[in-house]
């Protein structure tokens, strides 16, 4: 399954956030996959596209994360999944 997460720093907490990355890395469980992220521009949010097998697989992540930053978690796919999935009603 694919994830969007938005990680919100909390409050003074961005170098934290990039020290913490620097010394440890992502820190991901064996089966979470990394696919890409964006930075909001004042550097405050990253958005994240996650692949794990379940919601529950992201919680040991979360937690080594979550006294720096506030997580939205929202399972997502692809346009292209998405619209094989949909059978449109003709008029």
């Amino acid at each position: 399954m694919l994830f969007m997460i938005v990680e919100r720093f909390k409050t003074g907490q961005q170098l934290a956030v990039e020290q913490r990355y620097q010394l440890k890395g992502r820190m991901l469980p064996d089966d979470v996959v990394y696919h890409a992220s964006w930075m909001k521009t004042d550097g405050s949010v990253c958005f994240q596209i996650m692949e794990a097998p379940n919601r529950d697989a992201l919680e040991p992540w979360i937690g080594l994360w979550s006294d720096l930053v506030d997580f939205e978690v929202t399972a997502v796919q692809t346009s292209q999944q998405y619209w094989q999935g949909v059978k449109l009603e003709t008029i």
